[in-house]
């Protein structure tokens, strides 16, 4: 099995999907905002959310970015995967839809 020499990181969203990431984004650098520590996060984060607010359709993210956002994205997947079990109805109803939005977002358009 070859390894691909070039990835294409550019990436199409839709409306919802920027809506989305762009709430992503601005969670996490409140999230990270003040550590020195997550400092690259930081800087990710911030160019992912000014090329979301852009006109752009197509939006060309670099290798580190990607990586540092399918990661969050994967991390936060889980981590309201694990809510979801052990919550009651009204609250796993509410994290389930927003878990379903974010493993769509990973899936279509994240993932490989």
């Amino acid at each position: 099995m070859k390894k691909k020499l070039f990835t294409n990181y550019n990436l199409e969203f839709d409306k919802n999907e920027r809506k989305l990431l762009s709430s992503f984004c601005k969670q996490a650098l409140k999230q990270l905002e003040g550590n020195k520590a997550y400092f690259g996060e930081t800087r990710a984060f911030n160019s992912i959310l000014g090329k979301l607010n852009s006109d752009e359709e197509i939006i060309k993210l670099t290798k580190d970015e990607k990586t540092r956002l399918t990661h969050q994205l994967k991390e936060n997947m889980n981590h309201l995967q694990k809510k979801m079990t052990s919550s009651w109805f009204i609250k796993k109803w509410m994290v389930k839809s927003l878990y379903k939005q974010y493993d769509n977002l990973y899936e279509n358009r994240l993932k490989g």
